[in-house]
């Protein structure tokens, strides 16, 4: 064989033993599901969870429900101020950690352990098959940071609480997270703050 073909070879394996831990989605459905002002009459909080994990295809369409991208111009289903982007999805499954990469639909492997238990102080973080954990870059932001990624935090959740209405899903937001600890164990910079977190799944059968 020669060179280059072996050079080749070196960086295919390699390549795919990076991504050999990332979770490539399904392409998200943008039609169908509840009218709008029946799932917000359907808008609800709760703290019961099922075990039951969510599809490939139902994890896809909550995400980009939550912050994914809409249009050509890369602009999300959420507003942020001056449209900086600045919050992060990370994904706290039982596989380990991921990072929602909107433009690639894929959840990026950031950790191989299961950080549900410290998604929130509540025993039912750990239940619930899916946490979401929004982190803001505050380097992404230009003034007033706390309060803009705190708004743009709540639009994004606030996509999370319609999509899980109106696919029959549990959801709640929650704000007693021990965030110094699970700053550590997620390994974020010091730029990035955790705003909230998300536990989603279904009601308990």
């Amino acid at each position: 064989m020669t060179k280059p073909f072996i050079l080749f070879i070196i960086c295919a394996l390699l390549a795919i033993s990076v991504f050999a831990d990332d979770l490539q989605l399904p392409i998200p459905r943008k039609t169908g599901g509840m009218p709008l002002m029946e799932a917000l009459a359907a808008r609800q909080t709760s703290r019961s969870f099922s075990a039951r994990p969510l599809s490939d295809q139902q994890l896809s369409d909550l995400l980009w429900a939550a912050f994914g991208i809409n249009r050509d111009s890369g602009k999300r289903t959420a507003p942020s101020a001056r449209n900086g982007q600045e919050i992060d999805l990370y994904v706290a499954l039982e596989s380990g950690l991921y990072l929602y990469d909107a433009k690639e639909n894929r959840l990026v492997q950031q950790l191989s352990r299961d950080l549900r238990e410290q998604a929130g102080v509540q025993p039912f973080t750990q239940q619930a098959p899916v946490d979401l954990i929004y982190v803001a870059d505050y380097d992404r932001v230009r003034g007033h940071p706390e309060f803009y990624s705190a708004a743009d935090t709540g639009f994004i959740s606030q996509n999370v609480y319609l999509f899980c209405a109106s696919e029959g899903l549990n959801t709640v937001v929650l704000g007693m997270v021990e965030k110094e600890a699970l700053h550590e164990a997620m390994k974020l910079s010091p730029s990035q703050h955790i705003i909230l977190t998300q536990p989603v799944g279904f009601p308990p059968e």
